[in-house]
This record gives structure tokens, C-alpha cells and sequence, in this order.
């Protein structure tokens, strides 16, 4: 299936892959602490995060959904973009997902704390131990990872650029026009990142994020230009 996959398309499921495997055989946690993208005030954070983030997933399931988002719309934009224009939008996709996450993070810091930066001792208690620390570090600012951001941005692609498209869903199993199928998904998404239910893992404003910057390096590309192509 691959060999007749876009180049660019290819090579992102294939980093993709390794990066999941190399995640299960190394220490527990470790890639995690290298690779997973966490907030700029962290002490965890790490420069090189804006991008590792991206290819690192929480599990099976994840990784088999964005790979096979990736395949299937990616490969479509691809083909009509070609390589360069296609990385590009992947990767701001996926970089806006991550700044949108985190900056919701800081404006959820900023009502805690009163700052976008608080110190460490206002988050861990006195007498702490270091790793009771580091539990409190890592509930504060949490961990981001998943191609979510960049696969949304994908999706909100599509269905710009080939509206009136059917997509089969699987539940319930009926077919939707791109341009809708797109709508209803990031209203849903934005309703759920409003609603911030305890023990809700998915970063919600990550996929709003990679919409959001792909809507506008499109119309960027559109005004510049006078098309999308």
C-alpha cells in the first residue's frame, strides 16, 4: 500500500511508526520525557518538543487512527500540492495545535496563579519529595502528544478543497459531504475543550489549533496567489 503512497505521506507514517516502536522498547517513561510536547515554562520542555511531539502517540488506537487520516486525506493533498507545500502545511498544522493548546494551558494558569509563568514553588508543596515534585509538575503543566493537530488541519483541507466529497462514516454508517463532516467535527471539538471534563485526555484545542492555523495559511496561500492550488 505504501509503495503507491505520496513521498512525503510515506515518510511521515514511516517516523511515525518508528517513533511508537522506539516508545515501547525504551525505559518507561523516558520518551515520553524526551519527545512528548509540554508547556514552555516546564522544566520539562525541551525546544525540540514543538516538533517530536507530533510523532509520538498515547497508544494503538491512536496512532493507527492519525496514520490512517494521514494516508487517506494526506495522500489526496499531496498529489495536488505536491511535497513542499504539503510538508509545510502538516507541519504548521501541527505546530498551531500545539501553541493553541498551551496557550489555553497559560490562560488556565494565568486565573490560577496570576501569572503565565508560575514559579515551582507555587506548585509544589513544601516538604515535597522529588518525585512527589515531579507528579506535581507533570499534573500541572500535563503532556501533549498524537499527529492530531497536523491530521485536523488535513481534514479542514479537504474539506475546503474538495467539498462536496462523501465520506462514509462508521458510526453511525452514513455518508456526509467533506464540508460538513469538517463543521461538525470542530464544533464538536470546541465544545468539548469548553467543557474541560476531568479524566478527558484529548487535547481538544490541539485539533481546534491545527484547523485553525490551516485555515489560515490557506487563505494566505489563496491571497497570495488567487488559489488555493
Amino acid at each position: 500500500m505504501l509503495q503507491n503512497t505520496p513521498l512525503v505521506v510515506r515518510n511521515l507514517i514511516i517516523i511515525n511508526v518508528l517513533f511508537f516502536l522506539a516508545s515501547m522498547v525504551m525505559p518507561a517513561g523516558l520518551s515520553t520525557e524526551l519527545f512528548a510536547g509540554t508547556y514552555p515554562g516546564s522544566p520539562f520542555f525541551k525546544p525540540w518538543q514543538l516538533v517530536t511531539h507530533m510523532f509520538m502517540h498515547g497508544g494503538l488506537a491512536h496512532i493507527a487512527f492519525n496514520m490512517f487520516a494521514l494516508f487517506m486525506f494526506g495522500s489526496q493533498l499531496e498529489r495536488l500540492w505536491g511535497a513542499k507545500r504539503f510538508l509545510n502545511f502538516y507541519l504548521v498544522s501541527g505546530l498551531g495545535g500545539f501553541f493553541l493548546h498551551e496557550f489555553v494551558l497559560g490562560l488556565q494558569l494565568h486565573d490560577q496563579f496570576g501569572t503565565f509563568f508560575p514559579p515551582l514553588e507555587a506548585i509544589v508543596p513544601a516538604g515535597a519529595t522529588p518525585s512527589q515534585a515531579a507528579r506535581f509538575v507533570e499534573y500541572t503543566y500535563g503532556r501533549v502528544v498524537g499527529a492530531s493537530g497536523a491530521i485536523f488541519g488535513l481534514l479542514l483541507a479537504f474539506g475546503m478543497l474538495f467539498p462536496n466529497t462523501r465520506l462514509m462514516l462508521l458510526f453511525p454508517p452514513i455518508p456526509i459531504k467533506a464540508k460538513y463532516f469538517v463543521i461538525g467535527y470542530g464544533v464538536i471539538e470546541l465544545l468539548m475543550g469548553m467543557q474541560n471534563n476531568v479524566g478527558d485526555n484529548t487535547a481538544h484545542f490541539a485539533h481546534l489549533g491545527g484547523m485553525l492555523f490551516g485555515y489560515l495559511l490557506l487563505k494566505y496561500w489563496q491571497k497570495d496567489r488567487g488559489t488555493f492550488y
